[in-house]
């Protein structure tokens, strides 16, 4: 399988339900309530629950792994700009933007969810040929 050049991308998506939120929350152990609670989190500034910043950015991950080659992470910076909340699909992309040294590359990645960005960012991962068997 090739490597990721420039110009590549790549999409994943997921759809943001209360229940994937609890799973998240359980795998992690983080459980802020303005996650798992339908009364505690009404009051905040987000008027109701939200899913995890993490949760959206493991959508990141996703289109990332959709890449061609193998795609290791190295780095990655995110904005969280807008929450994601139960009901939501969170759509993200990954496109290559620089061939940096060695088998590194610069991706640009962003989620959106009904097209407003929820997770804008940047990664640097490494993208090496599948070794076949």
């Amino acid at each position: 399988m090739p490597v990721a050049t420039v110009g590549d991308d790549a999409e994943a998506s997921i759809d943001v339900t209360t229940e994937s939120i609890d799973a998240y929350a359980e795998l992690t152990g983080d459980r802020n309530p303005i996650h798992l609670d339908d009364d505690y989190a009404a009051e905040t500034m987000f008027g109701g629950r939200i899913a995890h910043g993490m949760l959206g950015a493991g959508v990141v991950s996703a289109a990332l792994a959709r890449l061609p080659g193998d795609i290791i992470y190295l780095s990655q910076e995110s904005s969280f700009e807008a929450p994601v909340r139960p009901g939501d699909t969170v759509v993200a992309e990954a496109t290559v933007l620089e061939a940096l040294e060695g088998d590194r590359i610069r991706v640009g990645t962003v989620a959106t969810v009904d097209g407003e960005v929820v997770i804008d960012g940047e990664a640097t991962v490494l993208s090496v040929p599948h070794e076949t068997e």
